[in-house]
């Protein structure tokens, strides 16, 4: 498996192929992926890129972190692994326990 890189600042108007074009000036790109934005379906102006290789990602960053890509300096580092989520997602939450209130039988 190859090495994940976090690239952000990126134009609105790149694509998923352009920023494979710029990254495999570096070495092999296993893949490269723009997020979007669920609810508009522009981009978020960050993607993921995968190299083949240590070697070749760290070249990619050392070339094109700060670079001008589209009027604007990309961010090129190596990703971190994405954190666990809290909470119970799809519009649940508030009460964990599942009944109800905290005091229940107190007097106070």
């Amino acid at each position: 498996m190859g090495k994940k890189l976090y690239v952000g600042n990126l134009s609105y108007q790149m694509d998923d192929q352009s920023l494979t074009d710029i990254f495999s000036a570096h070495g092999t790109v296993e893949s490269a992926r723009i997020i979007m934005d669920r609810d508009s379906g522009r981009s978020k102006g960050f993607a993921f890129v995968e190299m083949s290789s240590d070697a070749e990602a760290a070249a990619a960053i050392e070339k094109l972190h700060g670079s001008e890509q589209g009027g604007r300096n990309m961010n090129v580092s190596e990703a971190k692994p994405m954190a666990p989520r809290e909470g119970g997602g799809g519009g649940r939450g508030g009460n964990r326990g599942g009944f109800g209130g905290g005091n229940r039988g107190s007097r106070y």
